[in-house]
């Protein structure tokens, strides 16, 4: 646990794992619901693969800005000067932000935006935005769950789905306020500032919290960007398709290798066998398809 601002309050919780000696690792920022131990499969998989990563709780910030401060901070206290980012939802939202915040001195090297939006105005919530505050911690977690994916789930899906839940209830009044907060306060990510950051888009074809016109508007917006469907994930698609995502991710990632920005000890790299594992998702999303 971090505390990077003068308020004493605002405590940054997180995971630091895999080999120190990358300088560029991977830092993951989950969504509203979520706390940092949300990525284990990730964690757990990357770190084995020599990657050095990092999940995140933020703190209760209100505001974008406050938001991108405080993780600039934290990454001078953790002595990173560039990162790449894997948000999910919200988190894939504040990822932009903070890119676009650092566009003059860039410390966003790449990002991964995982069922995420570039405009707060999707949710349709913006008027709500001031009165996050003063709910009562049941009403907030209700309009959370009302995002959640009902009726009949693979066990897969039907276990991530309990288990963020149960995060869900770990996270306080003013935690959860400030992120509907984030979410849902007008505001939108300006291209044009992190225009030549390698970007993938990775989302679901399932039921997920994202329209498709939302979904739209990201490919809009990054033209560029490598694109990682997942035929099925819902919106939690990192705990119940982590084979899936830990494989995009390594994909992703591995234009950096061998460079200064690889999040990967380089002693663990082995093309061949990544060869292998892209040979082998390409095989089963064709089998799926038939």
């Amino acid at each position: 646990q971090i505390i990077v601002d003068d308020d004493d309050s605002k405590v940054w919780s997180l995971y630091d794992a895999g080999p120190r000696n990358i300088r560029c690792p991977l830092i993951f920022l989950p969504p509203v619901s979520g706390t940092a131990d949300v990525f284990f499969q990730q964690i757990l998989a990357l770190t084995g693969w020599g990657y050095r990563v990092i999940a995140l709780q933020y703190p209760v910030y209100w505001d974008h800005l406050e938001f991108c401060d405080g993780f600039r901070k934290l990454l001078d206290h953790l002595q990173l000067d560039k990162v790449h980012l894997f948000g999910a939802s919200l988190g894939g939202f504040l990822a932009q932000k903070f890119a676009e915040y650092t566009h003059k001195s860039p410390r966003v090297q790449s990002l991964i935006l995982c069922n995420s939006f570039s405009d707060t105005s999707i949710f349709n919530q913006t008027w709500t935005a001031n009165s996050f505050w003063l709910m009562p911690a049941f009403m907030l977690k209700k309009i959370v769950l009302g995002n959640f994916a009902s009726g009949p789930l693979d066990p897969e899906m039907a276990d991530g789905i309990d288990f963020m839940v149960d995060r869900l209830e770990s996270l306080g009044q003013s935690e959860l306020a400030s992120r509907l907060t984030l979410n849902c306060q007008n505001s939108y990510v300006e291209p044009h500032k992190i225009r030549d950051i390698p970007v993938t888009i990775m989302d679901v074809f399932d039921q997920s919290a994202l329209s498709t016109e939302a979904k739209e508007e990201m490919y809009k917006l990054y033209p560029n960007a490598r694109r990682a469907h997942l035929k099925t994930g819902g919106n939690f698609p990192y705990l119940c398709r982590s084979a899936e995502v830990n494989l995009y991710i390594q994909i992703h990632l591995l234009q950096f290798h061998g460079t200064r920005y690889a999040a990967i000890d380089p002693s663990m790299v082995s093309a061949e066998e990544l060869e292998v594992q892209k040979i082998s998702l390409h095989t089963s999303n064709e089998q799926e398809e038939q």
